[in-house]
């Protein structure tokens, strides 16, 4: 199994809610970081199941759809189109791109990179120029 069929599979299991299975894709030695987690890098199979289960406990309804994809030999690059459902409900869609590197056939670091911006004051400087630009009919 190539790393985009572990990746893909992994992705299925998590819409399933297949802890075993999420967890078993996984090396003992695994890094998995995604700022959507209450611990953005999670280090060893006891933080990534600390997380999973959060992760799986705060979604009704988990969904990803693949859209595409490239492979470096063990690592690969999966841009997904995210669709949870989080308990509320509250529906929730973006992009995201997954990093995922393995060694044997096990996942040992997958990171996300969401599609969305910064945050806070960091966001202020691109939100004004924006305003800006609406108002200078710069934007379509």
């Amino acid at each position: 199994m190539d790393i985009v069929e572990k990746t893909t599979r992994l992705l299925v299991a998590f819409e399933n809610k297949d802890l075993q299975t999420i967890l078993t894709s996984f090396a003992k030695d695994a890094v998995f970081i995604d700022p959507h987690y209450p611990q953005v890098e999670m280090r060893g199979m006891a933080a990534i199941e600390q997380g999973i289960k959060w992760g799986l406990l705060s979604l009704e309804k988990p969904g990803f759809k693949v859209l595409r994809h490239w492979v470096n030999g063990e690592s690969a690059t999966i841009e997904v189109q995210t669709h949870h459902i989080i308990k509320g409900p509250i529906k929730t869609s973006f992009y995201q791109v997954f990093v995922v590197e393995s060694r044997d056939g096990l996942i040992t670091r997958l990171q996300s990179y969401p599609n969305y911006g910064p945050h806070g004051i960091s966001s202020l400087p691109g939100k004004i120029t924006g305003l800006i630009w609406r108002l200078q009919g710069k934007l379509k």
